[in-house]
């Protein structure tokens, strides 16, 4: 999967866009959209990277991110089965009727305190969790009634936590989403050579040091990381297309089979072999 900016396309029949277990546990998907998103997950482990937030969840999370606020899909790297109900919920979510609706008052608080991040406790886990897995069986206005319902659920609850101590700033401009795109596309069509930092810092229109310093703030990660990470899935893919270690090494831009074998540890926890062996064993 490419790492780009998200675009939110709304079901057809519906005001939201409801998703249920996308399969990118082997992806590094750290990414950013305008819309809200509520996700629940049932998983023995996984990363609850949110904004400059990072932790780690057990057994299940719940979690509503305010609009453009980055964050890792809470299924990365998780290896076991697993469960997972996405909710992207437009930015005009009620148009001008939500902040002005007595009956709305509360979820629209709900909404303002998404800008911190809000992970639920295991009360709310409990009883959220069930009717999110059951959100895409619905008919759109059963499904309209349903999630204002769990909104309402939540807004009222004393079992969360904020992940960050002040709202997560909103720095993603039309221009930068335009720069971001320019930036992934770019990474995406050239990630089986070897990149420099000039390159990427001309098409930014910045120095090198600025540009370092611009990329580590949108994304928290240094250039040379998010692109390790990029290769490292596409090595992935290669891999279980039969590719062996060496191949798929250097067609995912790597120049050192040693250096690629530390990588893919680091950022997978296993080496490539024990990958390739573990899925073909499945």
């Amino acid at each position: 999967m490419k790492i780009l900016f998200e675009e939110f396309v709304p079901d057809s029949n519906s005001s939201f866009r409801v998703i249920k277990t996308p399969k990118l546990n082997d992806v590094f998907y750290w990414h950013f959209h305008p819309e809200f998103e509520l996700v629940y997950i049932e998983a023995p482990n996984g990363p609850r990277h949110v904004g400059e937030h990072f932790s780690q969840y057990e057994e299940s999370d719940l979690v509503f991110i305010g609009s453009n606020i980055p964050h890792l899909n809470f299924d990365y790297g998780v290896k076991t089965d697993y469960e997972e109900i996405v909710l992207h919920i437009s930015q005009d979510f009620l148009g001008n009727a939500f902040g002005v609706t007595p009956e709305l008052s509360v979820i629209y608080q709900l909404f303002e305190k998404a800008q911190y991040g809000i992970a639920f406790g295991k009360g709310a886990k409990q009883l959220v969790g069930k009717r999110m897995k059951k959100l895409h069986l619905l008919p759109p206005f059963e499904q309209f009634l349903e999630v204002l319902s769990i909104f309402q659920l939540l807004a009222t609850t004393d079992d969360y936590l904020l992940l960050h101590s002040k709202p997560v700033e909103n720095q993603y401009t039309k221009k930068e989403q335009e720069r971001l795109k320019r930036l992934y596309r770019f990474i995406d069509e050239n990630y089986q050579r070897k990149i420099e930092i000039e390159e990427v810092a001309d098409l930014s229109h910045l120095s090198n040091a600025a540009f370092c310093r611009y990329f580590k703030k949108i994304t928290r990660l240094t250039f040379t990381e998010f692109l390790n990470h990029y290769r490292i899935n596409q090595a992935k893919k290669l891999l279980l297309m039969d590719k062996n270690v060496t191949e798929s090494c250097f067609e995912c831009g790597f120049e050192s089979l040693s250096y690629f074998n530390r990588t893919f540890k680091k950022v997978t926890g296993e080496n490539p072999f024990t990958f390739k062996k573990r899925y073909r064993n499945k």
